[in-house]
């Protein structure tokens, strides 16, 4: 299905009758890992999944947009679908934007789901601070006015050589965007987070580590964590049947 929110073709699944619940994907992702879930809940629940701008088959947005634009998105979204006050899921970004939405008072939702949610910085090592360090030089010396019509591909290989998978992948407005949203910490902000809050977690995930559920858990009043073993940072899709069980005993 397709809808225009901020002027921007969104395209969106919304399958079942009954209790609402919105699912927000992950960075770079789309509503497709939901597949799972989604066809386990719609014999009763209203299961509505937007592709976020620049991902899956939704178009892209014309500027670099921050946290709060995302959840603007979400709410404009909501309101041109019809879908009032539901549980939602959120997986890595899309926690992320829940998370805040919901601390901040934008939503009031009766429960929310985590799925290996993003929304704390990391502590660098050594490593990963010498890199970023690095590539900024090399970036503040190739935007030089004296140099800076010569050294393009330099700096496209520089991004390329410092930059992540994520980064890497993404044209230059998602870049910027995904700049600004991992630099976002909004751990100060969870324990305005009264709903009941279930964590669902991959025992080996990387990219939003185990040790960043545990500080979650211990900041939302009501929130309660489910390590799943052996999985990484989809773990809700690698070991389905056992997500899914939970899912759906919370909801």
């Amino acid at each position: 299905m397709k809808i225009t929110v901020k002027g921007i073709d969104i395209n969106y699944l919304d399958e079942g009758e009954g209790t609402p619940v919105l699912l927000l994907h992950g960075w770079g992702s789309s509503n497709k890992p939901y597949a799972g879930i989604i066809n386990t809940l719609k014999g009763r629940c209203r299961l509505v999944a937007p592709d976020f701008p620049g991902c899956g088959e939704s178009g892209i947005m014309d500027r670099p947009w921050t946290l709060e634009d995302y959840c603007d998105f979400v709410l404009e979204f909501m309101n041109s679908v019809g879908l009032e006050n539901p549980i939602m899921m959120g997986h890595s970004h899309g926690g992320r934007v829940t998370m805040y939405m919901v601390a901040t008072g934008m939503v009031t939702p009766p429960k929310i789901v985590l799925l290996d949610a993003a929304g704390l910085i990391p502590k660098k090592s050594f490593k990963q601070k010498f890199r970023a360090k690095s590539f900024k030089f090399i970036k503040a010396v190739l935007t030089l006015p004296i140099i800076k019509n010569f050294s393009a591909g330099l700096l496209d290989k520089a991004r390329k050589h410092y930059g992540s998978a994520d980064y890497n992948a993404a044209p230059e407005v998602l870049r910027r965007t995904l700049v600004s949203l991992v630099n976002t910490d909004i751990r100060e902000l969870l324990p305005n987070i009264k709903c009941p809050s279930l964590l669902i977690w991959g025992e080996n995930d990387t990219a939003t580590p185990l040790a960043d559920a545990k500080v979650i858990e211990s900041l939302i009043p009501d929130a309660g964590l489910c390590v799943i073993k052996g999985t990484g940072h989809f773990s809700f899709c690698e070991r389905p049947y056992e997500a899914h069980a939970i899912i759906n005993s919370f909801i």
